[in-house]
């Protein structure tokens, strides 16, 4: 986990609580072999998946299959039957489901698992002492503070995003909100420890629950729908995409809808919570999110035998979370990942953690207010070789709302949901994008795109070029028609032409503001290459766009200056 901050237990509601507490309990994965008999059909989607969840897939031409098939329902309640246990969480995709028993109880339990003929294997995933996992106690909150006043937004500038200025200008996220696109209409999960005062704060979260945009909130920890307490880090997660106090803290969607799911449980660290964190996923994809954040990351855990290997395992797809998060991506929704604050830590245990190594996750690392790396911000590539991060936030010194108050906090935790939020609102902006080709157009623009490290990734990110970049719409034609180099490129640009057809080929370069700044005409032979220099001296470092257009010819190329 990231970060551990163990709230208070209000002793009003602990005896109740203890009426219902439980003996310490072990957690029992068990994997099923089929989903023979099911009562559920890939003819009938909507008995488990929302109109919502569906029209994300019929948009991305994305099929229901069989991992959308809930756990058969018989197999879970034979496995309470034999065990005495209480049911923790079931996942569709992966086909299991978590058993939580009593320890008195737990003599041959996974001997008997094992031997029943639907179940393909089962593992202890964790231990509960105390009064174990659903006999958790809960947390109440004081009163709810006063409302804070604010008015109508005015202008994208330093005193309407106020403590979120510098965040936001950082990567040209105020240019999507003065387009308008303040993530409207977009769904955005977030999987984490717990969301203290976010349901009394009104510094920033006033405007998020009167307008009903809290859609679902679930906590997979302790198997129940009070995700309220326990931890503030998610709260400070929310703020940074889902604060709106104009003229004091604007978030990066502050128009979005959100799903709030504990999947983290503290203060320990167990397998169980990677169960739990894939179940959030899928709830997420059942309810229609369109992109989920997570500021969670794992490598260690209390029992050291259950500790990942980091210089093998984090390849992008071994880990239980790399494979929510990879599924995920397939079922249409953007999963964006921390990639941990592990870096100021001796290698290898400087690497980016898991979900973060996945293949599929844009993945995010944490810079200072002046751009400049932070020493914690983990490492990457995975162990694949693909580079992570991909791209980087302000995450030091970045402001949140903690559930009380506005501060100044660290780690990749928050500049995750800041890229979360921002592609949102890019997604709104563009609809018809997936979430390959927004993560693509996120990295591309990022500050050293050109010439990505272990470090920054492709850099900085940078939201006006992503947004520039979706609105080039061209066809699709041979490439040797058109080459340029060098790209990167200094103070000229060679290009080289070979049209099929005989005429003249205008050439425009135009800046991530739709600005020409250099343009040239090219006559060129049926057959035959031509070739011209453009000089770019004084061109200022950044990513441009080439355009090639003549009567049977329309080529977009990107082109970068460092």
């Amino acid at each position: 986990m990231l970060r551990k901050i163990v709230q208070g237990i209000a002793f009003a509601l602990l005896a109740p609580m203890l009426a219902r507490a439980q003996q310490p309990q072990c957690a029992y994965q068990v994997n099923f072999t089929d989903k023979n008999n099911t009562p559920y059909s890939l003819s009938s989607p909507s008995a488990y998946l929302s109109a919502r969840a569906l029209a994300r897939r019929t948009a991305q031409g994305i099929a229901v299959d069989s991992t959308d098939i809930p756990v058969n329902h018989s197999y879970i309640d034979s496995i309470l039957t034999l065990t005495g246990g209480v049911f923790h969480e079931s996942s569709r995709w992966k086909n299991l489901m978590v058993v939580l028993v009593n320890e008195a109880d737990t003599a041959g339990v996974l001997q008997s698992l094992n031997s029943l003929t639907f179940v393909s294997s089962a593992q202890i995933v964790g231990y509960y002492g105390g009064t174990g996992l659903h006999g958790k106690q809960q947390v109440v909150h004081d009163s709810v503070l006063p409302a804070v006043p604010y008015a109508g937004r005015t202008t994208s500038d330093a005193a309407y995003y106020g403590f979120t200025w510098a965040q936001t200008q950082l990567v040209n996220g105020n240019v999507l909100h003065d387009e308008g696109h303040l993530a409207q209409g977009k769904m955005i999960a977030i999987l984490d420890a717990g969301f203290v005062g976010a349901d009394t704060c009104p510094y920033g979260f006033d405007s998020l629950r009167t307008s009903g945009r809290i859609i679902d909130v679930h906590n997979f920890s302790y198997g129940s729908d009070f995700v309220y307490g326990y931890d503030n880090h998610g709260t400070a997660v929310l703020s940074t995409m889902a604060g709106y106090v104009p003229d004091t803290f604007v978030g990066s969607a502050p128009r979005a809808m959100y799903d709030l799911y504990v999947t983290e449980t503290e203060p320990t660290e167990q397998p169980l919570e990677l169960v739990n964190l894939l179940c959030g996923t899928e709830r997420a994809d059942s309810v229609g999110a369109d992109v989920i954040t997570c500021s969670l990351g794992y490598n260690t855990f209390d029992n050291p035998i259950y500790d990942f290997d980091v210089t093998t395992q984090f390849d992008g797809k071994t880990t239980l979370a790399a494979q929510a998060v990879n599924t995920a991506t397939q079922k249409g929704i953007l999963f964006v990942s921390s990639a941990g604050n592990e870096g100021a830590k001796t290698a290898p245990w400087n690497m980016i953690l898991t979900p973060g190594d996945a293949d599929s996750a844009l993945t995010v690392g944490n810079v200072k207010p002046d751009g400049t790396i932070a020493a914690t911000s983990g490492y990457g590539p995975n162990n694949a070789g693909n580079i992570k991060p991909d791209v980087c936030a302000q995450g030091q010194s970045a402001n949140v709302v903690d559930g009380t108050q506005y501060i100044a906090d660290n780690g990749t935790s928050f500049s995750t949901p800041q890229i979360a939020g921002w592609a949102a609102c890019l997604w709104q902006a563009h609809p018809e994008a997936t979430p390959s080709s927004l993560r693509r157009a996120i990295d591309s623009c990022a500050s050293i795109h050109w010439a990505p490290n272990s470090h920054y990734g492709y850099g900085i990110a940078n939201f006006s070029c992503s947004d520039f970049l979706l609105s080039v719409k061209s066809p699709v034609l041979p490439v040797n028609q058109l080459s340029v180099s060098p790209n990167p490129f200094t103070d000229e640009i060679k290009l080289q032409v070979n049209l099929s057809v005989s005429g003249t080929l205008n050439i425009r370069i135009v800046d991530i503001w739709g600005r020409v700044v250099r343009s040239e005409s090219v006559a060129a032979i049926a057959g035959y290459t031509a070739q011209t220099t453009i000089n770019t001296t004084g061109l200022a470092a950044g990513v441009y766009l080439l355009q090639a257009h003549s009567e049977k010819m329309n080529q977009v190329l990107r082109i970068v200056k460092p």
